[in-house]
């Protein structure tokens, strides 16, 4: 007889909130005797899980957002840390969300108790100073990407490789056909995806440069179609402007949300970077991968990063498998030449044996590993 557990587990974002209710889920398959408390989110909520909080409370973007709101943000934290340490759980599970996560998880391990955190932090690319912090503020970190996992080792930090849930979710082959009956599109017809990110920044610094390359595109083969998923409302209506401002005489199919159906749809996806370029990967389509910031930003960030590559393609690969056009590079005529370029090879059958091994390497039933992780802390931490 097993006595009940209990984990702590904060997310900050819709994306946290799914990678946490995976790993409730095959948490609760292994015990049924376990409660689950601190801040989630709707899938968490459908789980079990006890939250605090609204975990909208905790979302916030860009430089000033965090700054404006910071009182409210340190209540959150400190009222979240002086719960848990008046009931201590058995385990902390911080997800992504690393600011807030690291702090509390600093003060948890200080206390005590122990901490995992999911999802690692870009130490591998841009200030690696972090890692003296991860040292001291988490017992296991849990990655998403193999080749995340050198830097713990090498800091004496516990670690786990536990793949990507997204190469879960989609199967290795990917058929379009569903996908363009779903929005009208034959299987004749040449298709482009844009996709200028899911904030209203990247869209801003992006959204001008993308339009105005399909134009191009559209100039040069006029039977051209275009397809564009929102994130959100407030998306939608941000690139609704931009093309009633750069496109309006093209034929561009808006989407609420759906950018799996978008991309699978495609002969060629336009991408900001991002977790999009792995979708795009793993759903075999061609792309090119573009970012700009704001120039200050910008001159910041590039001195910082540490990683020859952007595009998450050509990092897992070690090679540049997909185009990078980067700020100034990224112009409309740029980001067109390259697109036409990708639509008059439509056999690129290496590029999908390559697509292919990667997400091979990365479906490993993610949830599945991550739970197994989270439990084997707590057996190895609980006095026999």
């Amino acid at each position: 007889m097993t006595d009940p557990l209990t984990i702590g587990m904060v997310a900050g974002e819709a994306s946290g909130d799914n990678l946490a209710s995976s790993v409730m889920r095959e948490i609760k398959s292994l015990r049924s005797d376990v409660t689950f408390m601190g801040v989630g989110g709707p899938l968490m909520l459908e789980q079990g899980f006890q939250s605090w909080f609204d975990m909208e409370r905790l979302s916030v973007n860009g430089f000033s957002e965090p700054i404006r709101r910071l009182p409210e943000l340190l209540n959150i934290l400190l009222t979240v840390k002086r719960r848990l340490l008046k009931d201590p759980p058995d385990v902390f599970v911080g997800v992504d969300f690393n600011f807030f996560n690291l702090l509390l998880e600093g003060m948890l391990k200080k206390a005590g108790i122990s901490t995992v955190h999911y999802v690692s932090p870009s130490v591998w690319a841009w200030r690696p100073g972090r890692i003296k912090k991860i040292t001291r503020s988490v017992d296991l970190m849990l990655t998403l990407y193999p080749f995340e996992t050198e830097i713990y080792r090498q800091n004496n930090i516990q670690v786990r490789f536990v793949g990507h849930p997204k190469a879960d979710e989609i199967p290795l082959t990917n058929n379009p056909r569903t996908a363009r009956a779903a929005l009208g599109f034959s299987m004749d017809d040449k298709v482009i995806a844009i996709l200028p990110g899911s904030r209203g920044s990247e869209i801003k610094y992006s959204g001008e440069a993308f339009f105005k390359a399909a134009n191009i595109c559209h100039s040069e083969l006029p039977e051209l179609k275009f397809v564009v998923p929102s994130a959100n409302p407030q998306r939608k209506t941000q690139i609704l402007q931009l093309i009633g401002q750069i496109s309006p005489d093209l034929k561009i199919r808006v989407l609420d949300g759906d950018a799996k159906t978008a991309i699978s749809s495609a002969d060629v996806v336009l991408v900001n970077s991002g977790t999009a370029t792995l979708e795009a990967l793993l759903l075999k389509r061609p792309m090119v991968m573009s970012y700009r910031l704001g120039n200050l930003t910008y001159a910041v960030v590039s001195r910082l990063v540490k990683t020859p590559y952007f595009a998450l393609p050509n990092i897992l690969a070690g090679k540049e498998l997909v185009p990078e056009l980067l700020q100034h590079d990224a112009t409309p005529e740029a980001l067109a030449k390259a697109l036409l370029q990708r639509l008059a090879q439509p056999e690129q059958v290496e590029l999908m044996r390559e697509f292919e091994q990667i997400h091979r390497l990365l479906q490993r039933n993610a949830g599945a590993r991550a739970a197994g992780a989270i439990l084997e802390l707590i057996e190895a931490k609980t006095p026999e």
